[in-house]
């Protein structure tokens, strides 16, 4: 079975001295189609992301099949714990880069200088390895490798990423800058 109703969420863009709560959207497809948008916010390197994930998921509404995120931090470095957002949602979770992470000095950052990084490394950790899958490079929690490349293909129109996860981007961009001009999605 294809999973096709999904949502996708992404962040606005913030400035880089910013502290505070950063807007999220979340954009619910099924297939190819544009069903609802919702939004929220978490705190800039905080650690309420998978509890607002969690919150704006059932506010999408029952249908869903799949959450999927466009990288495994919202808003800096605040950490999905993608195995309890798939409990939490009773989902699969994806997440889905265009490009392998710089792991190297993603455990620099957390480690020397974000509050709570040891755990928040422990995260990503426990999310696994990234995946090449479809074009871009996954982590999941829910799903095997094969369901995640069909929801891949089923989800995109143009370019690598899932239209939940490209039209996310444009509107947290558009929200953030006021345009979504100029944005690569």
């Amino acid at each position: 079975m294809a999973l096709v109703h999904a949502i996708g969420f992404d962040d606005s863009p913030f400035e880089h001295a910013h502290r505070g709560d950063v807007r999220v959207v979340g954009t619910v497809y099924a297939r190819l189609a544009l069903h609802a948008v919702v939004s929220g916010k978490v705190r800039r390197d905080g650690r309420n992301s998978t509890d607002e994930l969690t919150r704006l998921t059932a506010l999408a509404g029952e249908h869903l099949q799949l959450v999927l995120l466009q990288g495994i931090a919202l808003a800096g470095f605040n950490v999905v714990d993608i195995h309890r957002l798939a409990r939490q949602t009773g989902l699969p979770v994806l997440v889905v880069a265009r490009r392998l992470p710089r792991l190297d000095r993603i455990k620099a950052a957390l480690l020397g200088r974000v509050p709570g990084g040891r755990e928040k490394w422990r995260l990503i950790q426990a999310a696994g390895e990234m995946e090449p899958c479809g074009g871009v490079y996954v982590q999941r929690s829910g799903l095997t490798l094969e369901e995640a490349e069909v929801a891949l293909v089923a989800l995109t129109a143009e370019g690598r990423l899932p239209e939940p996860l490209r039209v996310a981007h444009l509107i947290a961009g558009g929200i953030g800058r006021g345009h979504s001009a100029g944005q690569r999605a």
